[in-house]
């Protein structure tokens, strides 16, 4: 039979080998597609200011605001309340998850305990923090500690109730076979609890990660002299209002860049998932 000669094997592997222009192109393409939103926002912010359908005076146009945010930057305000807010909300979140995620796979792993605790954990859940603000400014006074006390009460709650849930939900079938093969606790929450409760106590964190942002700002417009929530109250009684959406876009992008830091440890630690077909 005549044979077929084949494609050398540089040539075949040239072929197999993507195009890096066909590669840049999607991914450009995919992050277009996902800040299409985000700039259609824009142009919106930016247009319906100058074509009078809001009032400039209180909705700059987002040129302007940008302009305000820079001029921010350039003399080191944004700067230095950002590392303000930062500190303060950062601290408070280490320290919620320090102490919720440890205290959370305890309880979820003694069902008695979490039975009994269960209500007052409710109860403290839905104590809106910001309504205890006076309490912690009295108990502690109005600087750092009472700001940062605050930032971890009302990060513990999302993080430890979902840290429970998920060690209560572990797949019993997995908890017994581990159980069979003699694992120890220690080896056993290694092994088979603390993987798969990796997704549910990761959204707790998230929930903390958001609320340790809002919070803070919220204490520092009550109190304090420096912090992008400080700023957006002074920035108002001033009213430097682009100055003020200034400092609430600071906060949104803070906001977006911490939860894919979340999202991106998420994934590392969740490498053994396998995914959905």
């Amino acid at each position: 039979m005549p044979r077929t000669e084949s494609a050398p094997a540089p040539a075949r592997a040239l072929r197999r080998a993507p195009r890096w222009g066909a590669v840049v192109g999607r991914w450009l393409r995919a992050g277009l597609l996902r800040s299409a939103a985000i700039l259609l926002l824009l142009a919106v912010w930016e247009a319906a200011p100058r074509a009078g359908l809001v009032d400039a005076t209180f909705l700059p146009p987002v040129s302007e605001v940008a302009r305000a945010w820079w001029d921010l930057l350039g003399d080191g305000q944004l700067g230095e309340h950002t590392r303000a807010s930062l500190t303060r909300s950062f601290g408070g979140f280490a320290i919620a998850v320090v102490i919720a995620v440890p205290l959370g796979l305890l309880i979820g792993w003694y069902r008695p305990v979490a039975a009994f605790l269960g209500p007052l954990l409710e109860l403290f859940r839905n104590t809106a923090a910001l309504a205890l603000l006076p309490v912690f400014v009295l108990l502690l006074g109005i600087g750092e500690t009472s700001k940062v006390s605050i930032v971890v009460y009302a990060c513990v709650w999302p993080i430890l109730l979902n840290t429970i849930s998920a060690v209560g939900n572990a797949d019993p079938t997995l908890v017994r076979l581990a159980r069979s093969m003699d694992l120890s606790t220690p080896r056993l929450f290694q092994k088979v609890i603390l993987p798969s409760a990796v997704p549910v106590i990761f959204t707790g964190i998230r929930l903390a990660g958001a609320v340790s942002i809002l919070v803070l700002v919220a204490a520092e417009m009550i109190g304090a002299k420096a912090g992008l929530g400080y700023l957006i109250n002074a920035s108002q009684f001033n009213f430097a209002i682009p100055q003020m959406y200034a400092g609430i876009v600071t906060i949104s992008a803070i906001g977006v860049a911490f939860n894919q830091v979340l999202v991106t440890i998420e994934r590392r630690l969740s490498l053994w998932r396998v995914p959905a077909a």
